[in-house]
């Protein structure tokens, strides 16, 4: 398939940790009650970086530097699971950067795709309905325990 035969999707997410707690964020939509990094579709005007610390503030109310990248993940999205269905499948690109807080204080979003901020406990993960992309960031991160 030839690149001009799907869609692209550019995302930007954070690795946020203190202590052996990470910040995620609960998805509203598309898929309702399962947490994720605080992270999102990079806009035409902005960076990877840019759109990092934008996420943050977003979803989680903390203000942030943005860090190094830790990784790349990609996905295809079939046509038929597309929020969006445009009859086009999709490929998710998805970059990983560590970032830090650095000042703000932690809310939930309003009116967008998550609805719940939290620091997590690396150890309560297990327990916990989660995206693929967070484990797998964790351990780019080397902040995953055995």
């Amino acid at each position: 398939m030839e690149y001009t035969d799907y869609d692209t999707r550019l995302a930007a997410y954070a690795v946020v940790t203190e202590g052996d707690r990470v910040l995620l964020a609960r998805l509203r939509v598309p898929e309702a009650g399962t947490w994720t990094l605080p992270g999102g579709g990079v806009e035409f005007d902005e960076t990877v970086e840019q759109a990092v610390v934008r996420e943050v503030l977003e979803e989680t109310g903390y203000e942030a530097t943005c860090g190094p990248l830790l990784g790349v993940r990609h996905h295809i999205v079939p046509k038929e699971r597309r929020m969006h269905d445009n009859g086009r499948p999709m490929k998710a690109v998805q970059v990983v950067f560590r970032a830090t807080v650095t000042g703000g204080s932690l809310r939930s979003e309003t009116d967008g795709s998550t609805d719940e901020a939290a620091w997590v406990p690396v150890a309560e993960l297990p327990r916990r309905r989660h995206g693929l992309l967070v484990p797998i960031a964790l351990g780019w991160a080397g902040a995953l325990h055995p």
